[in-house]
């Protein structure tokens, strides 16, 4: 199943939480990417924040996966989930 996970900062850091934070988020994003369970991310343009496309077994394993990520457990990132697939209409073309 793809999930898109999609970031906000809710509580901006000073650059004392940053540098206290960080180096625990950002090898913690990496492994769920080596494991295969981010499989793309990007920042975004329009916020402060990131989306991660993931691939796992259910909307819950995605939520569990990334509130246990440092921004979300400090209170600093809150994420939406949204179960995607692929443009089925796509398929009227093709009858």
């Amino acid at each position: 199943m793809k999930v898109m996970a999609i970031g906000s900062i809710v509580k901006p850091l000073t650059p004392e939480q940053r540098q206290q934070v960080m180096p625990n988020e950002v090898p913690a994003t990496l492994k769920h990417y080596l494991d295969g369970k981010i499989e793309q991310f990007w920042f975004r343009q329009d916020a402060p924040g990131v989306i991660f496309l993931m691939s796992v077994e259910s909307v819950e394993q995605a939520k569990a996966t990334i509130e246990a990520l440092p921004l979300v457990t400090g209170g600093y990132a809150k994420y939406d989930f949204m179960q995607v697939g692929p443009l089925a209409p796509l398929g009227l073309l093709i009858q």
